[in-house]
């Protein structure tokens, strides 16, 4: 027996699991290289964790079943560099290739999984306790490997050369330069981006290996969305590991970490946005988070190395030390700027408030941003089941629903006391107009974005108040509405003549919708203090 389950003692672990998967790996992958080359693995805690979620199996799974037997159809482990992802991740693969990763039904206890069963004469065994689900291994696995180039699929298959040669798996398995042929009945294959060939294969595993590259340009989004339907096809899954992405390169593992499917497993440790990267001691804070339960790691070492590229590329240093997902330094506002400033509270009906709109049709989003007299600004939250005041046409058939944001300004302008609102007029001509015949041209103004040195001055303005800090407990805050930060995080400055600039999306797919009326409406808010019209804040409105 190897030490798996004992390390299991450190979780509390309410669900079940294939347990023989990780006692699998750590008796059959010695590790791979350094001073304790060749010596018995022992799974990092984060590793274990991961490790069981994928094999995580439903309470209702059957025997005869594939993947539907497991919680997850997939996964996706976001982690900083030197953690231990490439050994791990080849494990996994090994796994996928000659253990018990295939389910075989419920143990009615002293069962014993045998790799003499199995064509591996290791003579290791398992004995499984009543009620814990059962492995086997798949009859013809065929696994492909998948990374961006050969230098970076070598991080994982280098490992895995070296723990087949020498462990057990090697009386199993030959390892070549492009391929592993599993005993005569299966094969593990290298895919990269000049490797196209090997795709459309019937596998039953594909680990994909920094996805955070992946994108359409370089070709690997489709390879990777092809290799899904080959798993799914067969019965298999697959798993993405990565650093963390630049959310302006709209990537695989951007597309998958947003997905609403509940059917992928993630894990993706984070410190506290409010932690600044640039200051040395909170980033030692940053580090020490990110990089817990990988007990190889100096963070000295990992200082020096983040501290050089921090000279060069800040964003690049906080995505592959910080795990973060930062945007390269054309960003219009620091991201983990906005976020310090998340004070989420109660607005109270009939609080004096400005409000930010900017629509659009069947492209972009339409959103609506409101903020109090005192500088918070939060989405507001319409109809009976308090809907966020943003759209998105892909929700709607493709089309931004008109009514029901007509109907959701309406809910807006009698809930609360509205001085203004900046409305940005195209694509939303007749609803302004509406507006305004209905609110007054007072409070209802046509603000147009497309006015360089206005629209420029007004992000300035807002972007200075974000990165300001607090005097005397008065400051911008906001409600850390998720869509929001995703669309700061998005939104680039280009650059125009006499030092001013025009906000633009980082890339054709990425929006930037629920930034600009967050700018709307701190000019609004500016407009309405300048104007002397900010006095009353509290309300004596009692009701609901």
């Amino acid at each position: 027996m190897a030490k798996a389950t004992d390390a299991a003692a450190e979780f509390v672990v309410h669900f079940p699991t294939l347990w023989v998967v990780p006692d699998w790996i750590e008796a059959h992958c010695p590790v791979p290289d350094g001073f304790r080359q060749g010596e018995d693995m022992e799974l990092y805690p984060w590793q274990l964790w991961c490790t069981v979620n994928h094999y995580r199996v439903k309470p209702a799974a059957r025997v005869g079943q594939l993947a539907p037997a497991f919680q997850y159809r997939r996964s996706q482990v976001v982690a900083p560099q030197k953690t231990g992802k490439g050994p791990w991740s080849a494990t996994i693969v090994l796994a996928e290739a000659a253990g018990p990763v295939v389910f075989a039904g419920w143990a009615r206890g002293g069962e014993r999984y045998r790799c003499s069963d199995h064509g591996c004469g290791c003579g290791w065994w398992y004995e499984y306790p009543a009620g814990e689900p059962m492995g086997v291994p798949w009859p013809t696995p065929q696994i492909q490997l998948t990374a961006t180039s050969e230098d970076q699929v070598a991080n994982v298959y280098r490992p895995l050369q070296s723990m087949v040669k020498l462990g057990p798996l090697g009386e199993v398995m030959r390892v070549g330069e492009e391929f592993t042929r599993v005993a005569d009945r299966g094969r593990i294959d290298v895919v990269t981006s000049s490797a196209l060939s090997r795709l459309g294969n019937p596998i039953i595993f594909a680990l994909q290996d920094e996805t955070g590259l992946y994108t359409a340009a370089n070709k690997l989004r489709r390879v990777a969305e092809t290799q899904r339907r080959g798993t799914a096809g067969m019965g298999g899954r697959s798993m993405e590991t990565t650093n963390a992405w630049d959310p302006s390169e709209q990537s695989v593992a951007q597309t998958t970490s947003e997905s609403k499917a509940r059917d992928i497993f993630r894990y993706h440790p984070q410190a506290p946005r409010s932690l600044s990267y640039g200051d040395k001691r909170q980033r030692r804070r940053i580090h020490a988070i990110v990089y817990a339960g990988s007990a190889h790691v100096d963070l000295d070492a990992i200082e020096a190395e983040t501290a050089e590229i921090l000279e060069k590329d800040p964003a690049q240093a906080e995505r592959f030390f910080g795990n973060r997902c930062v945007a390269g330094s054309s960003a219009w506002l620091d991201v983990a700027k906005w976020a310090a400033k998340a004070k989420p509270r109660r607005v109270r009906p009939m609080t004096r408030i400005v409000l930010g709109f900017d629509g659009s049709d069947v492209d972009d989003w339409t959103a609506i941003r409101a903020e109090t007299m005192d500088g918070y600004q939060f989405t507001p939250l319409w109809g009976p089941d308090d809907e966020p005041t943003v759209w998105n046409p892909a929700d709607f058939g493709g089309q931004v629903p008109r009514a029901e944001v007509r109907a959701a300004m309406d809910q807006i302008m009698n809930r609360y006391d509205v001085v203004r609102l900046y409305a940005d007029p195209p694509y939303w001509e007749t609803e302004v107009d509406e507006w305004v015949d209905k609110y007054g041209e007072e409070r209802v103004i046509r603000w147009h974005t497309r006015r360089v040195v206005q629209m420029h001055s007004a992000a300035e303005r807002l972007r200075t108040d974000v990165l300001k800090r607090n005097v005397d407990g008065a400051s911008f805050a906001h409600d850390g509405c998720s869509i929001t930060e995703a669309h700061i995080a998005n939104t680039r400055a280009a650059a125009r003549p006499s030092d001013r600039y025009v906000l633009r999306k980082a890339s054709p797919a990425q929006k930037i919708d629920a930034t600009i009326p967050s700018i709307l409406a701190h000019e609004a808010l500016g407009d309405v203090i300048a104007a002397g019209l900010a006095e009353r804040q509290v309300s004596y409105y009692y009701g609901s």
